[in-house]
């Protein structure tokens, strides 16, 4: 099916639903990469971030699969003051997502939206009776509640927006915002919101939240809701500072093995962090990489190799149709209480695969001692992703990835997004 929306005929996207603690796109689990816009207050230097042509140098040059226009409802040259620049800016996005073919989130971006919960309920039933026969369009309905009860104050919060989306549009995802910043996904799976197609938020800035964040996130998906990280950086929560590598690559492992969308904060200029330009590049797009931030070369790498297409032509993050891809450990040197060895990824298909993700574990107690060629996590159950370099994978081709382990090796079956099982 294909819309015709002012002369211009639009696809329809694979339809995205919620399967216990997944999120399906046309009944498929799969985990998008793109990019969120920054606050679309008036005044704040980065509305000019705001315009159809960043949409689309974001699909075709970072290969981004999902972006999210985040309407600035809190502080000077908000919604609140200026309802009709901000919806516009809004609007832009959005059209230009739906002309481009890939997803979109419209985030309701406030710290404090119960208390605008009317203002809320307006622009929401606006942009559902304007985009909701859309299948690209997503609902952020609270971008960031601050320490505050879930139960008692964001849920029922939530569940009025809800009520007026659904009344409009009857199954178009929608995503909640969770206690602390969106970090505290646990204690809202406990307590979950009646009703379908709803995700909740998940936030992370790698050069702060780590493991105990990851922790609380695989808490809600055990206890059955979906995820969506709908912001991240590369940096400290303040939006500033450093890139954090081996943190990010860790979570981008998490994400990848539990089919996790997620989006990059920020498409912006502004002299921080985790802005993905150079204060004073174009605003239009056609970047190069010296237009870019650190934070935006490090992303740019990430999404435009994360490997996910929108519909079915291949499979899911890359894997290839036919499937034929055969994952191995092997053990090519071994002594008294140690052993060498790889885990090799060969692709006997016909489509290459781009980007790759694998697990696997050791009966015997097997630890690994150090890793080369790809990015490890766990102990005792371990993961691993490619590198910038090795996540291509042509037909005939193989990859493979070394390691040293204190033990005997005995590893199970190597599984994975691409692995034929």
């Amino acid at each position: 099916m294909a819309f015709a929306v002012a002369g211009q005929a639009y696809a329809d996207l694979p339809p995205l639903t919620v399967s216990g603690n997944r999120v399906l796109s046309g009944g498929e689990a799969k985990s998008f990469a793109g990019n969120s816009f920054f606050w679309s207050n008036t005044g704040w230097e980065q509305e000019k971030m705001y315009n159809a042509e960043v949409v689309k140098w974001l699909k075709d040059d970072w290969k981004s699969t999902i972006v999210r226009a985040a309407l600035g409802a809190d502080e000077d040259g908000s919604y609140m003051e200026d309802p009709q620049g901000n919806v516009a800016r809004i609007e832009t996005v959005v059209e230009a997502a739906i002309a481009n073919d890939i997803y979109v989130i419209i985030d309701f971006h406030s710290h404090h939206a119960e208390d605008k919960k009317s203002e809320a309920i307006a622009f929401f039933e606006r942009m559902a009776s304007q985009y909701g026969h859309h299948n690209n369009v997503i609902y952020e309905v609270y971008n960031e509640p601050l320490s505050i009860s879930w139960s008692n104050v964001i849920k029922p919060y939530a569940e009025d927006v809800i009520s007026a989306i659904r009344a409009i549009d009857p199954d178009n995802l929608i995503i909640v915002g969770t206690p602390t910043w969106s970090q505290d996904v646990d204690v809202a799976s406990r307590d979950p919101i009646m009703g379908t197609n709803i995700a909740y938020t998940l936030h992370f800035y790698a050069g702060t939240h780590g493991q105990y964040l990851r922790d609380k996130a695989q808490t809600a998906l055990n206890n059955g809701v979906a995820l969506m990280v709908t912001e991240w950086g590369a940096v400290n929560a303040d939006g500033d500072g450093a890139v954090a590598e081996a943190n990010t690559n860790a979570w981008l492992a998490f994400l990848k093995q539990n089919k996790i969308s997620h989006l990059n904060w920020a498409v912006s200029d502004k002299e921080e962090g985790s802005s993905i330009i150079k204060n004073g590049v174009n605003p239009r797009g056609q970047w190069s990489a010296s237009d870019l931030t650190a934070s935006g070369q490090f992303v740019k790498n990430i999404i435009s190799n994360w490997g996910t297409t929108i519909g079915d032509d291949d499979g899911d993050d890359g894997t290839p149709d036919d499937g034929a891809v055969l994952c191995e450990h092997i053990v090519t040197s071994s002594w008294s209480g140690g052993f060498q060895g790889v885990i090799r990824i060969t692709n006997n298909g016909t489509s290459t695969i781009n980007g790759w993700h694998v697990n696997w574990s050791y009966s015997d107690g097997t630890q690994i001692l150090t890793s080369w060629n790809a990015n490890l996590s766990g102990s005792g159950n371990y993961s691993a992703s490619n590198l910038s370099w090795n996540g291509v994978i042509t037909p005939s081709q193989s990859v493979e990835f070394g390691l040293v382990g204190q033990g005997g090796g005995q590893a199970s079956a190597v599984t994975g997004d691409v692995c034929d099982q």
